[in-house]
C-alpha cells in the first residue's frame, strides 16, 4: 500500500469515527461480527497472534472481510485514541476503504 492510500485510509477511519460508523475495541468488535452487522474489520498489522487468530476466525466464518494495511501507530494515529481493531458499520465507508487497499 503506497503512503498516499495509508494516508487516505487513516483519514476516511478518522471520518467514519467521527460519523459514528466505527466500533472499536476488541469484545465490541467481535459482538458485531457475530451479528454479521459489521461491513469491514480492521485488525493492526502488529496485533497479538491470540488476538489476531480470534478476529480471523470469526471474521472467516461470518465471511466478513478483513483487511490488515494498517498498524497500530497507525491506527491510533487516525483515531486519536490506542486501538488495535475496529469494525466500519456502514457500507459506504468501508468500499470507499476496500479501495485504497
Amino acid at each position: 500500500m503506497t503512503p498516499m492510500n495509508t494516508q487516505k485510509l487513516m483519514n476516511l477511519i478518522g471520518l467514519a469515527q467521527r460519523a459514528s460508523r466505527l466500533i472499536v475495541g476488541e469484545t465490541q468488535v467481535l459482538t458485531v461480527v457475530r451479528s454479521q452487522q459489521a461491513k469491514l474489520v480492521i485488525l493492526a498489522a502488529d496485533a497479538g497472534a491470540a488476538t489476531a487468530k480470534r478476529i480471523t476466525d470469526k471474521c472467516a466464518f461470518y465471511q466478513i472481510p478483513l483487511t490488515q494495511a494498517l498498524t497500530s501507530t497507525e491506527l491510533t494515529t487516525a483515531l486519536g485514541r490506542p486501538r488495535k481493531i475496529v469494525a466500519v458499520m456502514d457500507a459506504g465507508f468501508a468500499r470507499s476503504m476496500e479501495a485504497l487497499m
